[in-house]
């Protein structure tokens, strides 16, 4: 099956505040970068699998990144990183977790579930953009993805 992996960022964030920074952090890049927002796990991975609410979606275009919140609603984002990564479909999507935990514990349980990479949010709009500026021209600009 061929897959496009363009310029879409799927965001996992249950928090209205942190959703919000994320996309005028987003905006200031200045990218036309298309991001998905989704609220909780189960939402989340009704979007990639396209089920649930999402069935319609289609399975043609997958996320460059996900950028995943680990405190998240109905599945945690551990979960929904395992479950991700168990899919031969979606196994090799970059996934990249975005917490505000500085735990150790965290921080090693995300990778071991298989996450890409592990960003602390930083607190004020100011690092947090510099750090979606990083964000984007690491992962949307330097790294080359998987093949579909």
């Amino acid at each position: 099956m061929p897959i496009s992996r363009g310029q879409l960022v799927l965001v996992v964030e249950d928090n209205p505040d942190d959703e919000a920074l994320t996309l005028r952090a987003f905006r200031k890049t200045r990218r036309s970068t298309r991001i998905v927002v989704v609220r909780d796990g189960v939402d989340a991975l009704d979007w990639l699998f396209a089920t649930g609410h999402h069935a319609g979606r289609g399975l043609d275009l997958w996320p460059q990144v996900i950028l995943l919140d680990l405190k998240l609603p109905k599945i945690d984002g551990l979960e929904v990183l395992r479950r991700i990564r168990s899919d031969p479909r979606t196994e090799l999507l970059p996934v990249v977790v975005v917490s505000a935990s500085n735990e150790e514990s965290d921080i090693v349980h995300a990778y071991r579930a298989g996450a890409s990479g592990y960003i602390r949010k930083p607190v004020d709009f100011i690092h947090f953009t510099q750090a979606m500026e990083q964000f984007a021209a690491y992962w949307l600009d330097l790294n080359l993805p998987p093949p579909g």
